[in-house]
């Protein structure tokens, strides 16, 4: 595990956790789970469907998640966006409250789970900023090198991680990034922001982000970021996270490290179905050896449900 001083952990909560020689369990997939469920999310707006249309049904993903022992839950603002919604025909103001409605319907769940659980500690709600790839909803978050400007990149993010920073959220989760230049512009971004901030990348293998630059290269860019307490990998096969858990450490060791991987499957964006052999045979074990290796923060992505966090949360002892 890290050795970090407690003034470095943005919430008394996660450093509870840490203390007690366990890892800080985040959530599993959101848009994966309401699809498993059989709820409709096959549009560009992806998970942020349900904050128009069903925001009961988000609620209940989120409880669910609470009730296995998630003591985070991100919201579903991951592929939502200003040109995306200005593309349903919704202004400015109408998107921002869009943006913090994502929050709220996370808080209500919150809520309810703390009246059935008020001996629980209150778990925390991070806010989900997906990359311009996720916009695009083609894939590109896999690929990255997206061929646009960095003034576009900017002008994209700007005023959605505005509207989140002050949505209420205890973090902001800058989640899935696959290429260099977006997170260059984000480290930027974010340095006005009084939310702590984590940042996952998302890599084509332990070494390499989507766009072909290193792994390593990226985090250092955050490795003294004022409002960055966290870096780590997401939506990444679980096999490549234990090494790049550890090229994150030697450029940041100071910075906590958060992993949630998928299920080992691969996307196809143009059929919009996951193929392939899961890899999660052994999913507890894994989730094991990246503690051991560092991770503080672990949960997952596509693919992983509340069975798999119930999985992690029943473990009795995370040994070092």
């Amino acid at each position: 595990m890290n050795s970090l001083a407690h003034n470095s952990i943005p919430n008394p909560e996660i450093a509870a956790v840490l203390d007690s020689g366990h890892p800080f369990l985040l959530d599993g997939g959101l848009g994966s789970e309401l699809a498993a469920r059989g709820l409709d999310i096959d549009s560009p707006l992806w998970s942020a469907e349900m904050i128009l249309h069903n925001s009961d049904a988000l609620r209940e993903v989120h409880r669910d998640y609470l009730d296995a022992g998630a003591m985070c839950i991100s919201t579903a603002s991951y592929q939502a966006s200003l040109p995306g919604l200005a593309a349903r025909g919704m202004t400015a103001n109408e998107s921002e409250r869009v943006f913090r409605a994502s929050v709220e319907i996370a808080a209500g769940a919150r809520d309810e789970f703390m009246h059935r659980h008020p001996e629980q500690a209150r778990p925390l709600i991070a806010a989900s900023i997906g990359p311009y790839g996720a916009y695009l909803a083609d894939g590109s978050e896999y690929r990255g090198n997206y061929g646009v400007g960095e003034a576009a990149l900017e002008e994209f993010h700007v005023r959605r991680l505005a509207w989140l920073d002050a949505a209420g959220a205890d973090l902001l989760a800058c989640e899935t990034i696959p290429d260099l230049q977006e997170a260059r512009i984000l480290g930027r971004l974010l340095e006005p922001v009084s939310t702590p901030v984590w940042i996952s990348f998302c890599c084509r293998d332990s070494a390499t982000l989507h766009d072909g630059n290193s792994l390593e290269s990226a985090a250092e860019m955050f490795a003294s970021h004022p409002r960055v307490f966290a870096l780590g990998v997401n939506c990444c096969a679980p096999g490549i996270v234990e090494e790049a858990i550890g090229r994150i450490r030697a450029v940041a060791p100071h910075k906590l490290i958060v992993v949630y991987p998928n299920s080992g499957q691969q996307y196809d964006a143009e059929a919009r179905q996951w193929s392939g052999d899961a890899e999660l045979s052994h999913w507890s074990s894994l989730a094991q050896r990246w503690f051991d290796a560092g991770a503080g923060l672990i949960g997952g992505c596509c693919r992983i449900g509340p069975r798999h966090i119930r999985e992690l949360a029943a473990r009795k002892s995370w040994h070092c």
